[in-house]
């Protein structure tokens, strides 16, 4: 029929080149990926037999960077970030001269680059080596390695222990002492010295009963009492019940560490991480506990997801409400959230008048359906590694609701026929006959899995673990997934999230104070540098927001608790804001120094944005950095604003000529009147 319109025909060719040259000079990019839902990325430029064994800017580009572990368990490679290319290009490689356990990246040497701390097998039985490559200034990293006392099994935990915003390690040397088990490798680095040793171990200031720590452990630098400082979290090994107990140290400053609570965890208690699920301001504990696991695959049996949440002063409904009763202190005021509750408590005991304890079976979150086979099991132990690792129930707000997320490795089947298969379970408000609420629909928080637009992860059945990271720095949580092989498509798998939330989010971190004033002066033919990749552990950040109705709530978020074990933790935070249609009315952010003043407050903080804060140094003041994501509506909202001062102009000249002719008729009409008159 097109032959016999010819005119239609000829229309619709000048119209498709109009569609064409249209096109070529459209100014907007092109989303990269389409689609909502969650979408394979690839491995992203990745090797694919690495493992993934930490996140860090090791370019100081504000971007993340990977390092990774080779199939030798001794190569350890960086792949860097192309912003451009959109994929991790592979940068530096060295191998490590033994059996490599763990790597932490952090500026060990305070001078805002990225060192790496290298945990290996040691060459005595039940000791763990520990050596430090320091980067160096031209790029790369001094390959002669600094060696450090060596630590038992337990993996030592990262974290500034004396307040001085240097990168101490907490744990036990080898061989361990009785009189004070708990040692310190106290930061002595020196920079100006040729022969200065790294570490200083000091028995550290601590007033209660020591214990025995666990391996593996999930111990952590958190803030639990609520001033914005990190505690210590410790798990230990329980002599009296063979399981395991918990110590919780509260941070005092210069008079050291108190014991302020410990009790026994649940049987069969694996990793532990830490959270505000319930989004009331304090850090809550999430962790997995099954009856057995199996030493040969890492999966645990009958197991259940356990909450307990912190018991702690709540937030005051408004400022002007008093706070105070009888002497003592009844809840935080929004602009005083920093302030400590020698009360906090957990509570681990399953009771029906306990609230603060919640334990979900795990066929409850994800129940069998036809193609399921058996009772699903939880992936607890990556074991394609030796010594085995732990995989922790990861924690992350993928939806920006500001309530956290979980990820978990399921299994299901046995022998060859197992599969492990990632799901995301988003946090719901509880409602009758959602996981995690009690019988008649109420609780904190209830638990749902995604079933819908997740291909990428539940195509995966060879899953070992998990993690929440942002690519492209673009504003969403996405999915890293390692794998084991088994399925012949390779052993990291990237998953974006696209999904639209109509929601904001912060991202934060909090440097070293490494160059003082933000900026790493030039030297040795080295350009000036910003020092962003520190990888600095135990700050705290608090915040409170109105929504769309008006009512406030608050929420805490800590800054790398963890580092043991390739916990696989961002060096920044990321936590979602809800539906809000004002700036967060309060940001508290608290360091690990020692001074009357060891967090600040900022207000009006822009959402969708990453904030930079360098703590003061030597009586200097905070510094901070905001940084705005260029969104990809932004280039639309352009758009709207110009065609709608178009518009708008064009309605103003219309008018204006319009009454231009209605002045001139009236002009006319007037002078014809009074000629009229005269004759």
């Amino acid at each position: 029929m097109l032959p016999s319109c010819p005119r239609l025909w000829s229309a619709s060719l000048a119209l498709l080149a109009l569609v064409a040259q249209t096109s070529a000079i459209w100014p907007f990019q092109p989303k990269r990926f389409r689609g909502n839902a969650l979408l394979s990325a690839g491995n992203m430029g990745v090797e694919a037999d690495a493992t993934v064994v930490a996140f860090g800017d090791f370019n100081g580009d504000q971007f993340l960077d990977i390092l990774t572990l080779g199939s030798d368990h001794q190569s350890l490679s960086i792949y860097l970030w192309d912003h451009e290319g959109y994929a991790f290009r592979k940068s530096v490689a060295f191998k490590h001269s033994r059996r490599v356990y763990n790597v932490i990246p952090g500026d060990f040497t305070q001078d805002g680059r990225l060192d790496l701390l290298v945990y290996s097998q040691s060459t005595r039985s039940g000791e763990v080596a520990i050596d430090l490559y320091a980067a160096s200034p031209s790029g790369g990293f001094d390959l002669t390695p600094i060696t450090a006392p060596p630590s038992v099994s337990a993996q030592p935990m990262p974290m500034d222990v004396n307040g001085d915003l240097k990168i101490d390690l907490f744990g036990i040397t080898s061989p361990p002492t009785s009189s004070s088990p708990f040692k310190v490798w106290q930061n002595v680095w020196n920079a100006s010295s040729s022969q200065s040793d790294l570490f200083s171990t000091v028995d550290p200031n601590f007033s209660g009963a020591q214990c025995t720590l666990s391996n593996p452990h999930s111990n952590a630098a958190v803030d639990l009492n609520g001033d914005c400082l990190a505690d210590i979290f410790l798990v230990c090994d329980d002599r009296t019940s063979g399981g395991k107990s918990y110590q919780i140290w509260v941070n005092n400053k210069d008079d050291g560490f108190a014991l302020a609570q410990q009790g026994r965890l649940p049987p069969g208690t694996q990793s532990i991480s830490f959270a505000d699920i319930d989004r009331d301001g304090t850090l809550d504990m999430l962790f997995a506990t099954c009856a057995s696991v199996s030493t040969s695959t890492g999966v645990g049996s009958m197991c259940s997801i356990n909450i307990a949440y912190n018991k702690q002063l709540p937030l005051c409904t408004s400022n002007s409400a008093s706070n105070v009763q009888n002497g003592k202190p009844v809840c935080r005021l929004p602009d005083d959230l920093c302030t400590a509750d020698p009360d906090f408590q957990f509570d681990l005991r399953e009771r029906a008048d306990n609230d603060a304890f919640v334990r979900i079976p795990l066929a409850d979150v994800f129940p069998p359906d036809s193609q399921s086979s058996g009772t699903p099991s939880l992936v607890v132990m990556d074991t394609s590694q030796s010594p085995s690792v732990p995989v922790p129930i990861k924690l992350g707000d993928v939806n920006q609701d500001g309530f956290p997320d979980l990820m978990a490795i399921v299994a299901t089947g046995s022998g060859s026929r197992m599969t492990r298969t990632p799901h995301l379970v988003l946090s719901v408000p509880c409602a009758k006959g959602v996981p995690g609420c009690n019988g008649d629909g109420n609780g904190r928080r209830g638990w749902e899995v995604v079933r819908k637009d997740v291909g990428p992860l539940v195509g995966v059945q060879d899953a070992r673990s998990l993690a929440f990271l942002d690519m492209d720095e673009d504003g969403t949580l996405d999915i890293m997934v390692q794998r084991s092989g088994a399925q012949g498509q390779g052993n990291i798998l990237f998953v974006q999230n696209n999904f639209y939330y109509d929601a904001f989010f912060l991202k934060a971190i909090v440097l070293n104070g490494a160059c003082g004033s933000g900026t790493c002066p030039a030297a040795d033919g080295v350009k000036k540098y910003h020092p962003y990749g520190v990888s600095y552990s135990g700050a705290t950040y608090k915040y409170t927001v109105l929504d769309t109705s008006g009512r406030r709530s608050a929420a805490q978020v800590g800054q790398m608790p963890q580092a043991a074990y390739q916990s696989l933790l961002t060096p920044y935070v990321y936590f979602g804001l809800g539906r809000t249609n004002n700036y967060i009315e309060n940001l508290f952010v608290g360091s690990t120094k020692h001074t009357s003043e060891h967090y600040i407050n900022m207000e009006g903080v822009i959402p969708n944005s990453k904030v930079v804060i360098i703590p003061p140094v030597e009586g200097d003041s905070w510094k901070r950095e905001l940084y705005l994501r260029p969104g990809e509506w932004i280039p639309w909202v352009t758009l709207t604003v110009v065609a709608s001062l178009i518009i708008l102009a064009v309605i103003v000249l219309v008018l204006h000529l319009n009454e231009k002719r209605e002045d001139e008729l009236e002009r006319r009409r007037a002078s014809h009147h009074i000629n009229f008159d005269a004759l």
